[in-house]
């Protein structure tokens, strides 16, 4: 027969790991302020931030990881160690797609933890302003859904823009009602932006059909809607609920289980190779046969795999459009160079946005 471990004992235990795990989080973030004094002293400006240092450490994380915690939420508790860690080196400022409680905010966290001081933007192109009078040191924007299809406003915005594009993070978007209703029958109004109420249309019709559904400008403007009123409840993420101070009544609400957004994170900076690293170009070619076959070939010689490829009018004639392409690996890879350069040959413009670690959750 198994014997019982008393629960005293299994407390004093937990205790004293906790007492050992709060010394070694200091150790590391002593480290972290001691990396920042290096940094100083050889000359370093702007932010310490390094996208492909994070990747690597959280998917080295990942692989040490033996469990029961699942390789998320370790990955998640060193996110937060290291966004703590990198505010004492130096603050970091983040432009997002606001109000405050947006998916566009999410994605800020998870990809740069907590830690970071959160700017809220109107726009896309406000974000980008912010990011290149350096206002802000990094800018998160949405760049595509897997049920909507591409952003085209930011790709829009990089014709322009001498920024880069330093990472990416994805958002599975799951859809929650939140008030301080106690139960569905007290619900008689329910608000959101109009897209996430037809994301949800299955569900409503089925559990909420008594219930006035209001479009509205944003979730996180639904969220403000139904702090006063407890008849009322707003749809959105989970962090609009932390903002907001509402109770999640359901989680998970929308009708398509598998909805994913990838936001792209823009900045000054360049990324070094990782090993598991994408890359983002645009380029134009002439209105003439086999162009796009010109664009695509050195790509298919070199044995690059090609994860997207967009078309958008270049607004400069009749016809004439711009690729925004993304492939596997970096740039700085041999083959991957060797099929840029190839590709500059063959057409009229070329821009490279940027290396970048893939998304690590």
């Amino acid at each position: 027969m198994t014997s019982v471990i008393p629960l005293s004992e299994l407390r004093d235990k937990i205790d004293a790991i906790d007492e050992k795990i709060l010394q070694l989080i200091n150790q590391r973030a002593s480290c972290a302020i001691e990396v920042a004094k290096t940094k100083i002293a050889q000359g370093e400006q702007g932010t310490f931030y390094r996208p492909d240092r994070e990747s690597l450490v959280l998917r080295r994380i990942m692989e040490l990881n033996q469990g029961p915690l699942s390789d998320e939420v370790a990955a998640g508790f060193f996110r937060e160690l290291m966004s703590a860690c990198l505010a004492l080196e130096k603050p970091m400022d983040v432009a997002f797609l606001g109000p405050e409680g947006t998916f566009t905010q999410q994605a800020v966290f998870k990809h740069f933890g907590h830690a970071v001081k959160a700017i809220p933007a109107t726009t896309i192109n406000e974000i980008f302003n912010a990011v290149e009078s350096e206002y802000c040191q990094f800018g998160v924007v949405p760049v595509e859904n897997s049920t909507e299809g591409v952003i085209s406003h930011t790709l829009d915005r990089f014709l322009a823009s001498p920024l880069k594009i330093c990472g990416e993070v994805e958002i599975r978007v799951h859809q929650n009602l939140m008030g301080h209703a106690t139960s569905l029958d007290e619900i008689t109004d329910v608000y959101s932006h109009q897209q996430s109420l037809a994301q949800c249309r299955q569900w409503l019709d089925k559990h909420l059909p008594h219930a006035r559904l209001t479009a509205v400008n944003s979730n996180a403007e639904a969220a403000r809607l139904a702090i006063d009123n407890k008849h009322s409840a707003a749809i959105a993420g989970k962090v609009a609920a932390e903002v907001y101070n509402l109770a999640i009544i359901a989680k998970n609400i929308e009708d398509e289980p598998n909805n994913t957004t990838r936001f792209i994170i823009i900045g000054q900076q360049l990324s070094s190779p990782t090993g598991n690293d994408k890359t983002s170009l645009v380029v134009s070619t002439g209105n003439q046969p086999g162009a796009l076959y010109k664009i695509l070939e050195p790509f298919a010689k070199y044995g690059i795999g090609m994860v997207q490829i967009e078309s958008r009018p270049s607004r400069q004639g009749l016809w004439d459009y711009v690729f925004f392409i993304d492939v596997e690996g970096h740039s700085e890879d041999k083959l991957i160079a060797e099929a840029l350069e190839s590709v500059k040959d063959n057409v009229k413009m070329f821009k490279l946005l940027g290396s970048y670690p893939k998304a690590v959750l």
